[in-house]
């Protein structure tokens, strides 16, 4: 006798508190400074037009407690010249008051994570010495 299927509920554990606005815009400033400072410098010292895809900029976002490092694209294709878009390589995740997951985008679009547990200087450190969260 063949067993029935059942729906089972997804238990995820809860996320941690957002920041208060003074952390948030902490970590949002540490995180552009490394990018003006440390991220441009080395990956984007110019831009270089190609027929194909080519970045232009690298800069990041916050969102939902989660800062993700980007690299903006302009097609230089025939077809669509031109138009941007923005590829994530990097995200820090806030698990609490100065602790954070860094996590990588993968080839297939799903993050994962590679460091658990860290402050904020030492993400920034593991940002710019670990080879694979750099920008392609």
């Amino acid at each position: 006798m063949a067993r029935k299927r059942r729906w089972a509920p997804v238990v995820r554990a809860p996320r941690p508190a957002l920041p208060d606005e003074a952390e948030k815009l902490a970590i949002v400033a540490a995180c552009e400074a490394f990018i003006r400072d440390v991220l441009k410098p080395r990956f984007l010292p110019e831009i270089r037009p190609t027929r194909w895809n080519y970045v232009i900029d690298i800069h990041g976002a916050w969102a939902a407690g989660r800062y993700r490092f980007m690299q903006r694209y302009r097609s230089g294709i025939e077809h669509n010249s031109g138009e941007e878009f923005d590829a994530p390589f990097a995200r820090i995740d806030r698990l609490g008051r100065d602790r954070f997951d860094i996590c990588w985008m993968r080839h297939t679009g799903r993050w994962w994570r590679v460091h658990v547990g860290v402050t904020l200087a030492e993400a920034l450190r593991i940002l710019e010495t670990d080879e694979v969260l750099h920008p392609i």
